[in-house]
């Protein structure tokens, strides 16, 4: 599915959604307040997958959170989209840049993956929870998606992204 030819744009991670399933305040108030602010709210392929595996493998809440995020993502007028073939090496290959250069551990390559999966789309925020991301230096985030000639996209949390817009 295309992303919409909508101008402000988000990216969600994985947790977001968890979140909004798990009926966070912070959640449902960051997509309230952004979708009224005209923005679309997007789910990169690979968060779409992480749900998928978790409504499949996991068991109790993780499974019952994943099962509601996608059941409900229409119904918060979240869209996934989709990558054309030749983008999924390019995400592989700028999540070995991240984790060859230690960014992200080995085994949070879907951290990798969404974040190039954002960049591809032109979305220039990923809004997520994951430390793993947030805790990325900057300039060397910067650096990586400037070496692989990619667009930045900056990982921030929806907290923060509502400190933003309510700043005076």
């Amino acid at each position: 599915m295309a992303a919409p030819e909508q101008k402000k744009k988000f990216a969600l991670d994985t947790n977001v959604l968890l979140d909004l399933a798990a009926d966070k305040d912070f959640a449902h108030t960051f997509r309230e307040v952004f979708q009224e602010k005209g923005y679309a709210l997007m789910v990169p392929p690979t968060a779409t997958h992480e749900l998928a595996f978790a409504a499949i493998n996991k068991t109790g809440k993780d499974q019952r959170l994943a099962h509601r995020a996608l059941a409900c993502m229409r119904e918060w007028g979240i869209l996934p989209f989709d990558l054309v073939p030749v983008d999924h090496g390019i995400t592989e290959q700028f999540t070995h840049r991240l984790t060859s250069r230690a960014l992200l551990p080995e085994e949070e390559i879907n951290d990798g993956q969404i974040l190039a999966e954002a960049a591809l789309a032109g979305i220039p925020v990923l809004a997520t929870s994951d430390h793993h991301l947030l805790d990325i230096d900057e300039a060397d985030l910067l650096t990586a998606f400037n070496d692989s000639d990619l667009a930045p996209v900056r990982p921030l949390h929806p907290k923060n992204l509502l400190k933003a817009v309510k700043a005076p």
